[in-house]
Protein backbone atom coordinates (compact mmCIF):
# COMPACT_ATOMS: atom_id res chain seq x y z
CA UNK A 1 0.00 0.00 0.00
CA UNK A 2 1.39 3.46 -0.89
CA UNK A 3 1.72 6.25 1.70
CA UNK A 4 -1.70 7.32 2.95
CA UNK A 5 -3.17 10.82 2.82
CA UNK A 6 -5.98 11.74 5.23
CA UNK A 7 -7.59 15.18 5.32
CA UNK A 8 -9.69 15.86 8.42
CA UNK A 9 -12.25 18.62 9.01
CA UNK A 10 -12.46 18.78 12.83
CA UNK A 11 -14.77 21.82 12.75
CA UNK A 12 -16.67 20.87 9.60
CA UNK A 13 -17.43 24.09 7.69
CA UNK A 14 -17.51 26.28 10.80
CA UNK A 15 -15.40 29.40 10.37
CA UNK A 16 -14.85 32.77 12.02
CA UNK A 17 -14.47 34.37 8.58
CA UNK A 18 -16.77 34.64 5.58
CA UNK A 19 -14.72 34.57 2.38
CA UNK A 20 -16.71 35.38 -0.73
CA UNK A 21 -15.28 32.57 -2.84
CA UNK A 22 -15.18 29.80 -0.19
CA UNK A 23 -15.59 26.55 -2.14
CA UNK A 24 -16.49 24.61 1.01
CA UNK A 25 -19.39 26.91 1.82
CA UNK A 26 -20.67 26.17 -1.67
CA UNK A 27 -20.25 22.40 -1.28
CA UNK A 28 -21.91 22.26 2.13
CA UNK A 29 -24.96 24.09 0.80
CA UNK A 30 -25.35 21.32 -1.77
CA UNK A 31 -25.65 18.58 0.89
CA UNK A 32 -28.68 17.43 2.84
CA UNK A 33 -26.81 18.35 6.01
CA UNK A 34 -24.73 21.48 5.64
CA UNK A 35 -22.70 21.38 8.83
CA UNK A 36 -21.61 18.57 11.14
CA UNK A 37 -20.32 20.69 14.01
CA UNK A 38 -17.22 19.68 15.95
CA UNK A 39 -15.63 16.26 15.58
CA UNK A 40 -15.82 14.20 18.77
CA UNK A 41 -12.74 12.58 20.28
CA UNK A 42 -14.29 9.17 19.66
CA UNK A 43 -14.58 9.90 15.94
CA UNK A 44 -11.02 11.22 15.94
CA UNK A 45 -9.86 7.97 17.55
CA UNK A 46 -11.65 5.86 14.93
CA UNK A 47 -10.24 7.92 12.06
CA UNK A 48 -6.65 7.69 13.29
CA UNK A 49 -6.86 4.06 14.38
CA UNK A 50 -8.38 2.85 11.11
CA UNK A 51 -5.94 4.74 8.91
CA UNK A 52 -2.57 4.60 10.66
CA UNK A 53 -2.76 0.83 11.14
CA UNK A 54 -3.03 0.41 7.35
CA UNK A 55 -0.26 2.82 6.42
CA UNK A 56 3.05 1.65 5.02
CA UNK A 57 6.06 3.92 5.00
CA UNK A 58 4.27 7.14 5.90
CA UNK A 59 0.92 8.77 6.52
CA UNK A 60 -0.06 12.42 6.25
CA UNK A 61 -2.80 13.95 8.36
CA UNK A 62 -3.91 17.37 7.13
CA UNK A 63 -6.37 19.35 9.25
CA UNK A 64 -8.54 21.82 7.37
CA UNK A 65 -11.91 23.53 7.56
CA UNK A 66 -13.80 25.72 7.72
CA UNK A 67 -11.30 26.85 10.32
CA UNK A 68 -9.77 23.89 12.19
CA UNK A 69 -8.37 25.97 15.07
CA UNK A 70 -11.95 26.57 16.24
CA UNK A 71 -11.90 22.99 17.56
CA UNK A 72 -9.36 24.06 20.20
CA UNK A 73 -5.75 23.10 20.81
CA UNK A 74 -6.56 20.23 23.21
CA UNK A 75 -8.24 18.32 20.37
CA UNK A 76 -4.99 18.36 18.41
CA UNK A 77 -2.95 17.36 21.44
CA UNK A 78 -5.27 14.36 21.62
CA UNK A 79 -4.68 13.68 17.92
CA UNK A 80 -0.92 13.51 18.51
CA UNK A 81 -1.44 11.16 21.46
CA UNK A 82 -3.65 8.87 19.37
CA UNK A 83 -1.13 8.83 16.53
CA UNK A 84 1.54 7.66 18.96
CA UNK A 85 -0.79 5.12 20.55
CA UNK A 86 -1.84 3.43 17.31
CA UNK A 87 1.39 3.73 15.30
CA UNK A 88 2.18 0.06 15.80
CA UNK A 89 4.16 -0.21 12.56
CA UNK A 90 6.35 2.84 13.27
CA UNK A 91 5.44 4.62 10.06
CA UNK A 92 6.46 8.22 9.50
CA UNK A 93 3.63 10.55 10.54
CA UNK A 94 3.39 13.96 8.87
CA UNK A 95 0.98 16.57 10.19
CA UNK A 96 -0.24 19.62 8.30
CA UNK A 97 -2.65 22.37 9.32
CA UNK A 98 -4.41 24.72 6.88
CA UNK A 99 -5.69 27.87 8.59
CA UNK A 100 -6.92 31.37 7.88
CA UNK A 101 -4.38 32.44 10.50
CA UNK A 102 -6.65 34.71 12.49
CA UNK A 103 -6.65 32.67 15.72
CA UNK A 104 -2.97 31.76 15.88
CA UNK A 105 -1.29 32.77 19.13
CA UNK A 106 1.86 31.78 21.03
CA UNK A 107 0.29 28.58 22.43
CA UNK A 108 -0.57 27.41 18.91
CA UNK A 109 2.92 28.30 17.68
CA UNK A 110 4.56 26.35 20.49
CA UNK A 111 2.33 23.35 19.74
CA UNK A 112 3.10 23.47 16.02
CA UNK A 113 6.83 23.69 16.63
CA UNK A 114 6.95 20.92 19.24
CA UNK A 115 4.98 18.55 17.00
CA UNK A 116 6.61 19.57 13.70
CA UNK A 117 3.43 20.66 11.96
CA UNK A 118 3.62 22.22 8.51
CA UNK A 119 1.20 25.15 8.63
CA UNK A 120 -0.46 26.64 5.56
CA UNK A 121 -1.80 30.17 5.99
CA UNK A 122 -4.27 31.63 3.50
CA UNK A 123 -3.29 35.14 2.40
CA UNK A 124 -4.43 36.80 -0.81
CA UNK A 125 -1.68 39.26 -1.60
CA UNK A 126 -1.70 42.75 -0.11
CA UNK A 127 -4.12 44.34 2.35
CA UNK A 128 -6.62 45.79 -0.11
CA UNK A 129 -6.76 42.66 -2.30
CA UNK A 130 -6.92 40.25 0.65
CA UNK A 131 -9.61 42.16 2.54
CA UNK A 132 -11.85 42.39 -0.53
CA UNK A 133 -12.70 38.69 -0.40
CA UNK A 134 -11.19 37.37 2.88
CA UNK A 135 -13.07 39.15 5.64
CA UNK A 136 -15.18 38.53 8.71
CA UNK A 137 -18.94 38.12 8.57
CA UNK A 138 -19.40 41.84 9.25
CA UNK A 139 -17.08 42.75 6.39
CA UNK A 140 -14.18 43.71 8.63
CA UNK A 141 -10.77 43.04 7.10
CA UNK A 142 -8.38 40.39 8.38
CA UNK A 143 -5.07 41.07 6.65
CA UNK A 144 -3.33 42.98 9.43
CA UNK A 145 -4.06 40.54 12.25
CA UNK A 146 -3.13 37.54 10.09
CA UNK A 147 0.15 39.19 9.07
CA UNK A 148 1.00 39.74 12.74
CA UNK A 149 0.19 36.10 13.53
CA UNK A 150 2.47 34.92 10.74
CA UNK A 151 5.27 36.84 12.48
CA UNK A 152 4.58 34.67 15.52
CA UNK A 153 4.95 31.50 13.43
CA UNK A 154 8.28 32.84 12.21
CA UNK A 155 9.38 33.78 15.72
CA UNK A 156 8.74 30.26 16.98
CA UNK A 157 10.43 28.59 14.03
CA UNK A 158 7.25 26.97 12.72
CA UNK A 159 7.42 25.72 9.13
CA UNK A 160 4.74 27.53 7.15
CA UNK A 161 3.73 28.38 3.62
CA UNK A 162 1.44 30.99 2.17
CA UNK A 163 -1.55 29.83 0.14
CA UNK A 164 -2.96 32.44 -2.23
CA UNK A 165 -6.20 32.04 -4.17
CA UNK A 166 -5.78 33.53 -7.62
CA UNK A 167 -8.61 35.90 -8.53
CA UNK A 168 -8.71 38.63 -11.16
CA UNK A 169 -7.43 41.13 -8.58
CA UNK A 170 -4.45 38.90 -7.81
CA UNK A 171 -3.72 38.60 -11.53
CA UNK A 172 -3.65 42.38 -11.97
CA UNK A 173 -1.40 42.85 -8.97
CA UNK A 174 0.82 39.77 -8.96
CA UNK A 175 4.02 41.78 -9.44
CA UNK A 176 3.20 43.89 -6.39
CA UNK A 177 2.23 40.77 -4.44
CA UNK A 178 5.43 38.95 -5.38
CA UNK A 179 7.64 41.72 -4.07
CA UNK A 180 5.46 42.17 -0.99
CA UNK A 181 5.88 38.49 -0.07
CA UNK A 182 9.62 38.76 -0.65
CA UNK A 183 9.81 41.78 1.64
CA UNK A 184 8.03 39.86 4.40
CA UNK A 185 10.29 36.82 3.99
CA UNK A 186 7.42 34.56 2.89
CA UNK A 187 9.55 32.21 0.82
CA UNK A 188 7.22 29.20 0.56
CA UNK A 189 4.21 29.86 -1.61
CA UNK A 190 1.32 28.07 -3.23
CA UNK A 191 -1.12 29.62 -5.70
CA UNK A 192 -4.49 28.04 -6.46
CA UNK A 193 -6.77 29.22 -9.24
CA UNK A 194 -10.10 30.36 -7.80
CA UNK A 195 -12.80 27.85 -8.70
CA UNK A 196 -16.40 28.53 -9.58
CA UNK A 197 -19.21 26.94 -7.55
CA UNK A 198 -19.66 23.24 -8.25
CA UNK A 199 -21.90 22.58 -11.25
CA UNK A 200 -22.74 26.26 -11.87
CA UNK A 201 -20.62 27.05 -14.91
CA UNK A 202 -18.06 29.82 -15.20
CA UNK A 203 -17.96 33.59 -15.08
CA UNK A 204 -21.00 34.21 -12.88
CA UNK A 205 -19.12 35.76 -9.96
CA UNK A 206 -16.78 38.73 -9.57
CA UNK A 207 -14.01 36.53 -8.18
CA UNK A 208 -14.11 34.17 -11.17
CA UNK A 209 -11.02 33.70 -13.30
CA UNK A 210 -10.88 33.42 -17.11
CA UNK A 211 -8.40 31.15 -18.93
CA UNK A 212 -6.59 34.17 -20.39
CA UNK A 213 -6.28 35.75 -16.95
CA UNK A 214 -4.84 32.55 -15.57
CA UNK A 215 -2.34 32.32 -18.41
CA UNK A 216 -1.32 35.93 -17.86
CA UNK A 217 -0.88 35.24 -14.15
CA UNK A 218 1.32 32.17 -14.68
CA UNK A 219 3.54 33.98 -17.16
CA UNK A 220 4.08 37.05 -15.01
CA UNK A 221 4.69 35.06 -11.83
CA UNK A 222 7.08 32.69 -13.58
CA UNK A 223 9.11 35.47 -15.16
CA UNK A 224 9.54 37.09 -11.74
CA UNK A 225 10.51 33.73 -10.25
CA UNK A 226 12.88 32.94 -13.12
CA UNK A 227 14.72 36.24 -12.76
CA UNK A 228 15.25 35.49 -9.08
CA UNK A 229 16.26 31.92 -9.92
CA UNK A 230 19.08 33.26 -12.08
CA UNK A 231 20.26 35.19 -9.02
CA UNK A 232 19.90 32.18 -6.72
CA UNK A 233 17.22 33.75 -4.56
CA UNK A 234 13.93 32.43 -5.90
CA UNK A 235 11.12 31.52 -3.48
CA UNK A 236 9.70 28.01 -3.42
CA UNK A 237 6.58 28.13 -5.59
CA UNK A 238 4.95 24.72 -5.53
CA UNK A 239 3.58 24.67 -9.08
CA UNK A 240 6.86 25.61 -10.73
CA UNK A 241 8.86 23.21 -8.55
CA UNK A 242 6.55 20.39 -9.60
CA UNK A 243 6.91 21.27 -13.28
CA UNK A 244 10.68 21.12 -12.91
CA UNK A 245 10.32 17.78 -11.17
CA UNK A 246 8.14 16.43 -13.99
CA UNK A 247 10.77 17.45 -16.54
CA UNK A 248 13.35 15.55 -14.49
CA UNK A 249 11.17 12.44 -14.45
CA UNK A 250 9.84 12.72 -10.91
CA UNK A 251 6.26 12.03 -9.88
CA UNK A 252 4.66 15.33 -8.83
CA UNK A 253 3.61 15.61 -5.19
CA UNK A 254 0.82 18.07 -6.08
CA UNK A 255 -2.25 16.00 -7.00
CA UNK A 256 -3.54 18.57 -9.51
CA UNK A 257 -0.36 18.10 -11.56
CA UNK A 258 -0.45 14.31 -11.78
CA UNK A 259 -3.09 13.97 -14.48
CA UNK A 260 -5.14 11.54 -12.40
CA UNK A 261 -6.94 11.92 -9.09
CA UNK A 262 -5.00 10.53 -6.15
CA UNK A 263 -6.14 8.11 -3.50
CA UNK A 264 -6.97 10.20 -0.47
CA UNK A 265 -9.52 10.05 2.29
CA UNK A 266 -11.23 13.27 3.31
CA UNK A 267 -13.15 13.07 6.58
CA UNK A 268 -15.97 15.30 7.76
CA UNK A 269 -16.53 16.03 11.45
CA UNK A 270 -19.05 13.18 11.81
CA UNK A 271 -16.62 10.65 10.33
CA UNK A 272 -18.14 10.66 6.83
CA UNK A 273 -15.48 10.05 4.19
CA UNK A 274 -15.12 11.40 0.65
CA UNK A 275 -12.55 10.93 -2.14
CA UNK A 276 -11.57 14.60 -2.49
CA UNK A 277 -11.97 17.92 -0.70
CA UNK A 278 -13.52 19.38 -3.87
CA UNK A 279 -16.28 16.76 -3.98
CA UNK A 280 -17.64 16.55 -0.44
CA UNK A 281 -21.29 16.28 -1.39
CA UNK A 282 -23.71 13.43 -0.74
CA UNK A 283 -23.36 11.67 -4.08
CA UNK A 284 -19.61 11.17 -3.54
CA UNK A 285 -19.78 9.88 0.03
CA UNK A 286 -17.74 6.69 0.51
CA UNK A 287 -18.92 5.71 3.98
CA UNK A 288 -18.16 6.64 7.58
CA UNK A 289 -15.03 5.72 9.54
CA UNK A 290 -17.09 5.24 12.69
CA UNK A 291 -18.77 2.27 11.01
CA UNK A 292 -16.69 1.30 7.97
CA UNK A 293 -13.18 0.00 7.47
CA UNK A 294 -10.71 1.74 5.20
CA UNK A 295 -11.04 -1.21 2.80
CA UNK A 296 -14.80 -0.54 2.57
CA UNK A 297 -14.13 3.06 1.54
CA UNK A 298 -11.60 1.97 -1.08
CA UNK A 299 -14.09 -0.53 -2.49
CA UNK A 300 -16.75 2.17 -2.75
CA UNK A 301 -14.24 4.50 -4.41
CA UNK A 302 -13.56 1.81 -6.99
CA UNK A 303 -17.27 1.15 -7.57
CA UNK A 304 -18.04 4.82 -8.17
CA UNK A 305 -15.21 5.16 -10.67
CA UNK A 306 -14.01 8.42 -9.11
CA UNK A 307 -10.36 7.95 -10.00
CA UNK A 308 -11.14 6.37 -13.37
CA UNK A 309 -13.21 9.41 -14.34
CA UNK A 310 -10.10 11.59 -14.16
CA UNK A 311 -8.53 9.52 -16.94
CA UNK A 312 -11.30 10.44 -19.39
CA UNK A 313 -9.44 13.21 -21.19
CA UNK A 314 -10.23 14.35 -24.72
CA UNK A 315 -8.05 13.22 -27.63
CA UNK A 316 -7.26 16.86 -28.38
CA UNK A 317 -5.82 17.18 -24.88
CA UNK A 318 -3.85 13.92 -25.07
CA UNK A 319 -2.39 14.93 -28.44
CA UNK A 320 -1.35 18.39 -27.24
CA UNK A 321 2.41 18.97 -27.33
CA UNK A 322 2.27 20.08 -23.69
CA UNK A 323 0.29 17.15 -22.34
CA UNK A 324 3.26 15.38 -20.76
CA UNK A 325 3.92 18.33 -18.48
CA UNK A 326 0.42 19.82 -18.20
CA UNK A 327 -1.44 16.52 -17.72
CA UNK A 328 -4.81 18.29 -18.08
CA UNK A 329 -4.71 19.91 -14.64
CA UNK A 330 -7.12 19.29 -11.78
CA UNK A 331 -10.33 17.35 -12.38
CA UNK A 332 -12.26 20.04 -10.50
CA UNK A 333 -11.33 22.48 -13.29
CA UNK A 334 -12.40 20.13 -16.08
CA UNK A 335 -15.70 20.35 -17.92
CA UNK A 336 -17.39 17.43 -19.65
CA UNK A 337 -17.49 17.81 -23.42
CA UNK A 338 -21.09 17.98 -24.59
CA UNK A 339 -22.37 14.69 -25.98
CA UNK A 340 -19.47 12.67 -24.55
CA UNK A 341 -18.13 11.46 -21.22
CA UNK A 342 -14.71 13.02 -21.86
CA UNK A 343 -13.30 16.11 -20.21
CA UNK A 344 -11.22 19.17 -21.03
CA UNK A 345 -9.72 21.70 -18.63
CA UNK A 346 -11.43 25.08 -18.43
CA UNK A 347 -8.02 26.77 -18.10
CA UNK A 348 -6.53 24.96 -21.12
CA UNK A 349 -5.92 28.15 -23.14
CA UNK A 350 -4.19 29.68 -20.12
CA UNK A 351 -1.86 26.71 -19.78
CA UNK A 352 -1.01 26.91 -23.48
CA UNK A 353 -0.19 30.61 -23.13
CA UNK A 354 2.11 29.79 -20.23
CA UNK A 355 3.96 26.88 -21.83
CA UNK A 356 4.29 28.71 -25.15
CA UNK A 357 6.25 31.42 -23.40
CA UNK A 358 7.90 29.68 -20.46
CA UNK A 359 8.52 25.99 -21.18
CA UNK A 360 12.04 26.51 -22.57
CA UNK A 361 13.00 28.41 -19.42
CA UNK A 362 11.51 25.65 -17.26
CA UNK A 363 13.69 23.19 -19.18
CA UNK A 364 16.68 25.40 -18.53
CA UNK A 365 15.99 25.26 -14.79
CA UNK A 366 15.53 21.48 -14.94
CA UNK A 367 18.80 21.01 -16.80
CA UNK A 368 20.64 23.13 -14.24
CA UNK A 369 19.18 21.07 -11.39
CA UNK A 370 20.19 17.86 -13.17
CA UNK A 371 23.78 19.04 -13.62
CA UNK A 372 24.05 20.03 -9.97
CA UNK A 373 22.70 16.76 -8.59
Amino acid sequence: MPPLSVLIKPASGLCNMKCDYCFYCDESKKRLQQNYGFMTENTLKNVIRKTILHAEGSITYAFQGGEPSLRGIDFFRRAIALQKQYNKNNVEVINAFQTNGSLIDEKWCQFFRENQFLVGVSVDGTLDIHDRYRHKADGQGTFNEISENIKLLDKYGVSFNILTVVTGEVVKNIRKIYYSYAGKGWRYQQYIACIDPLGEGHGNHSYGLTPDQYGEFLITLFELWFEDWKKGRQPYIRQFENYVGILLGYYPEACDQRGVCGIQTVVEADGSAYPCDFYMIDEYKLGNLNANRLADLDKKREETGFVQRSLKISDACKNCKYFKICRAGCQRNRDVIKGTDMYENYFCAGYQMFFDQCLNKLKMVAESVKQNQ
